[in-house]
């Protein structure tokens, strides 16, 4: 029998505060714009997490059976859970997991349908090929990176304030963008450690497609892009001035552009991974939390 704390390892839930940021960010712009309601908010956020969950135990099968997880640079942020290669758990039990909660978020999904229309449907049907064909597909094709920016990142922002009642207002889509932004460097910068693995693999992710160099690149153009959207939207109105608050993690990039900046080839310090994770969760909440307290004055 697997346990909780294996099926806790297989979901990677120390990564699931993701879409609780995500939420945060997608209510406070849904508040600053018009209205956000408790019911809607926590539905969304267990929609979301599931999501996640179901993304990872998918990743985690599919990469055992590929045997990428086999033999990777593993990091803390990077190379999968390893337990299915140290035995833990069977293949079986991150299937069964991923498939259950890829279910849980269909369902919420269509109610979700269901209470808002045609307007939602994009959102299930995009979420449904990201959780579905990420790993198998998406990810093999070049396009992994931004599937995840979207679908956790500017479409669960967008998602979670269109729910609230069913409008979806340029304040929202100006959030989802760095939340787009910020998933896809998640990703991109999590993927140098884990490049042999995924060239072994057949994996086609843009840090094999394009080189390192030019993948580092590509992570800085797209880091150094948050501040300034989020710094230009205030400038033009879309934003409040609290939503400044959103800019100050970017601070932390700068442990990820040292390593960019100086060799590219090495491998990536995990402190370097750490401060990425950080960046992108406190963005989010504080980008939220801004528009929040913004909606309140």
């Amino acid at each position: 029998m697997t346990d909780l704390k294996t099926y806790a390892a297989l979901a990677r839930a120390p990564f699931l505060l993701l879409p609780v940021t995500l939420v945060v960010c997608g209510a406070g712009a849904a508040a600053y714009e018009h209205a956000v309601y408790w019911a809607p908010t926590l539905l969304s956020l267990i929609g979301l997490v599931s999501i996640h969950i179901a993304v990872n135990a998918l990743n985690e099968w599919s990469d055992m059976r590929r045997g990428i997880d086999m033999n990777p640079r593993r990091t803390p942020f990077s190379g999968g859970s390893g337990t299915l290669p140290a035995g833990r758990a069977p293949l079986g039990a991150a299937l069964g997991l991923g498939l259950f909660f890829a279910g849980v978020g269909l369902i919420i999904g269509l109610w979700f349908y269901y209470q808002i229309g045609a307007a939602f449907l994009p959102f299930l049907l995009f979420g449904a090929v990201f959780v579905l064909g990420y790993t198998d597909a998406l990810a093999r094709i070049g396009v992994g990176e931004v599937a995840a920016g979207l679908g956790l990142g500017g479409m669960a922002v967008a998602g979670v304030a269109m729910v609230q009642d069913g409008l979806l207002g340029e304040v929202a889509l100006a959030a989802s963008v760095p939340a787009f932004l910020m998933t896809f460097n998640l990703l991109l910068l999590n993927e140098f450690p884990d490049e042999e693995a995924d060239r072994e693999g057949g994996r086609r992710n843009l840090v094999i497609i394009f080189g390192r160099r030019a993948a580092a690149g590509i992570y800085a153009g797209a880091a150094l892009l948050v501040p300034v959207w989020i710094v230009g939207n205030v400038m033009t109105g879309v934003f409040p001035v609290l939503a400044l608050a959103g800019a100050l993690p970017s601070l932390l990039l700068v442990r990820p552009l040292r390593w960019i900046f100086r060799d590219p080839r090495s491998p990536v310090p995990v402190p370097a991974l750490a401060a990425n994770v950080i960046w992108n969760l406190a963005t989010n909440t504080l980008l939220g939390s801004g528009l929040f307290l913004a909606s309140m004055v």
